[in-house]
């Protein structure tokens, strides 16, 4: 049989209808689940957590999952819009009339769309927000400041973005047939360049972020760092308390510019012992080489989507089966970007997998270092601070969480402790 556009749609119309529909049915036998296991705090956490935190975890997880049903069916459609709709055309025909050259048309066309979209984008973010986190009582955000976090994040990506774009444009136009590697070797290049950057330049514009004050949680950390031969460029509280009352930590940067950031929120829940078994954890990614696997297998993925996009770029099949009736470069990478998802979407489960694998050894690493009872005492005070469900679906959970369910990680570091 021979290939030709209207085949491509229907494949395309068949892997976009197929991701959403097991989304959907995974969300639904989630939200299943929940319900019919929120009159009861599972056994182990009994003592620790009560019915009613309990009950809000579930009610929480629910809300949002039923909002994300809605505004997943809403991206369903705005694609279908901006593809088989006509969308692009219509966009790349307006763009076409200020007769620019080539790269500052790709350029031109970019900035339309990221500006559209995130104006679209607006209403998930005011619901979740002012609705879902509000009613829960996590938000912290007030209408000034979410306009804002809106205009810095559209400068930021346009001063970030834009650039770039113009950058592959110019590679894809100006290199041959081989642009792609050059295209990828771009990309990545930039990719590590931002990973340097971020925290010393790009995450203080929209948060402060404090040396950690002197006193028991910071001994306990230099105390973990010295044991594990850490270095970093900084010990930091972040002022997470002005958007959300969640708490969490991470560990940022690249080179010598690595950071160790805690929320706010998080040293003033978890004791000095808790901080530093949660270090522990995310110290354990670092020694176990997870963020170095992470990084090379994004880099080898991104090697294989620019190839693809190298044979896909002047492709009348590519473009008219996805409802594109011009072929251009600019339209490729937007193109490329919008649908690769729907037809990656099986991985999903695989990458899940990997990541709780890389969760349960960050954890053996934090019981070889400090006591895995006070990293079980946080994770228990995270989850119910957060209102993090303890029971969800088993089959969405290997589908979709990249952490282990509540019980199952907590049995495992109790194993780990003997």
């Amino acid at each position: 049989m021979t290939l030709n556009a209207a085949a491509v749609t229907k494949i395309f119309l068949f892997f976009l209808f197929t991701k959403y529909l097991v989304e959907a049915y995974l969300e639904m036998k989630n939200k299943n689940h929940i319900l019919n296991n929120r009159q009861a705090v599972p056994e182990r956490f009994k003592e620790v957590i009560t019915i009613e935190e309990h009950q809000k975890a579930a009610d929480y997880t629910v809300a949002k999952i039923k909002s994300g049903q809605l505004f997943g069916l809403i991206e369903l459609i705005l694609l279908l819009v901006w593809t088989l709709g006509g969308g692009i055309n219509f966009l790349d025909n307006w763009i076409s009339t200020f007769s620019l050259s080539p790269i500052w048309e790709g350029v031109a066309f970019v900035a339309a769309f990221g500006a559209i979209s995130t104006l679209l984008s607006i209403p998930q973010s005011l619901y979740t927000t002012f609705v879902t986190e509000e009613k829960f009582g996590f938000n912290k955000v007030t209408p000034k400041l979410f306009i804002q976090d809106t205009f810095k994040g559209l400068l930021v990506g346009a001063a970030l973005g834009l650039p770039l774009f113009a950058g592959l444009l110019w590679v894809m136009k100006s290199l041959g047939a081989n642009w792609w590697i050059y295209g990828w070797a771009l990309l990545t290049g930039f990719q590590f360049l931002l990973l340097w950057a971020y925290p010393r330049f790009i995450a203080p514009i929209f948060n402060k972020f404090s040396p950690m004050e002197e006193g028991d949680h910071k001994e306990k950390v230099l105390s973990l760092l010295k044991r594990t031969g850490f270095t970093s460029n900084g010990l930091f509280v972040m002022n997470a308390s002005m958007r959300s009352s969640h708490g969490n930590a991470y560990f940022t940067g690249f080179g010598k510019n690595k950071r160790i950031v805690f929320f706010d929120t998080l040293i003033k829940t978890l004791e000095p012992g808790e901080v530093e078994a949660v270090l522990a954890h995310e110290l354990g990614h670092f020694k176990r080489k997870h963020v170095m696997k992470q990084l090379a297998k994004g880099v080898i993925l991104s090697f294989i989507a620019f190839s693809v996009l190298g044979q896909l770029a002047d492709s009348a099949l590519f473009f008219n089966g996805h409802g594109v009736d011009k072929i251009k470069i600019h339209l490729a990478l937007m193109l490329f970007a919008m649908v690769s998802g729907v037809y990656t979407f099986w991985t999903t489960p695989i990458s899940a997998s990997v990541s709780r694998k890389y969760e349960f050894e960050a954890d053996a690493f934090a019981a070889e270092h400090t006591k895995p009872v006070e990293l079980i005492s946080a994770l228990v005070k995270m989850y119910k601070d957060n209102a993090s469900t303890l029971t969800p679906d088993p089959t969405y959970s290997a589908y979709h969480h990249s952490h282990p369910p509540a019980l199952v990680r907590v049995k495992h570091l109790e194993n780990l402790s003997g």
